[in-house]
């Protein structure tokens, strides 16, 4: 399975200012969040699964998971 950054997603995640279509897009986004919010358990595990993803090569779909678990956390 092809590894990297440039990866897209499965589907675009629709997140406030526009959507993540890659692996980079979504790393992005979750470094770019205040640290308040970055530093909460379901956005560290975001991050993880993604690492995994980026690094591994594994199925975008659990990046996916993890970031829309994280977006809509306390829902």
């Amino acid at each position: 399975m092809t590894k990297g950054w440039g990866r897209p997603s499965d589907e675009p995640i629709a997140v406030p200012g526009g959507k993540l279509v890659t692996l980079r897009d979504a790393g992005h986004y979750i470094a770019g969040l205040p640290k308040a919010v970055h530093d909460r358990p379901e956005w560290q595990a975001a991050m993880e699964a993604l690492m995994l993803v980026v690094e591994r090569g594994g199925p975008t779909m659990f990046a996916r998971i993890g970031i829309m678990r994280a977006l809509n956390a306390g829902a």
